[in-house]
């Protein structure tokens, strides 16, 4: 499949995800807030609750920011012709693969360190 194929097939499913990304990461903001430490009207278990939650809801945008570098270098690297092609050996990156996970920058043998 050509570059150009791969771009109008891909690029939708990029951007899309990117949206949902973003859009995810402002809806959960007030879940990675500051736990207040007032005990007159949070119990102590229930603040250690809020922490963990807390905790939890971090880790996730962790997670979150990781994907969308992932997805915003896959669409860095449409106009260039590099999209699908494997940044370590160079060769195509099976289109399964990528319908699998659009974002891909690796083929299966690199990204299984074969």
């Amino acid at each position: 499949m050509a570059e150009d194929a791969l771009a109008a097939r891909f690029r939708p499913l990029l951007e899309a995800e990117l949206v949902a990304l973003r859009a995810q990461s402002e809806q959960t903001a007030d879940d990675r807030a500051p736990v207040t430490l007032d005990q007159q009207s949070v119990g102590r278990l229930s603040r250690m609750d809020a922490m963990q939650a807390q905790a939890m809801a971090q880790a996730t945008e962790r997670r979150r920011l990781v994907r969308i570098q992932q997805v915003e270098a896959a669409l860095a690297r449409l106009p260039t012709g590099e999209y699908g092609y494997c940044g370590a050996c160079g060769e195509a990156i099976a289109e399964r693969r990528l319908a699998a996970d659009p974002a891909a920058h690796l083929c299966v043998g690199c990204s299984r360190g074969a």
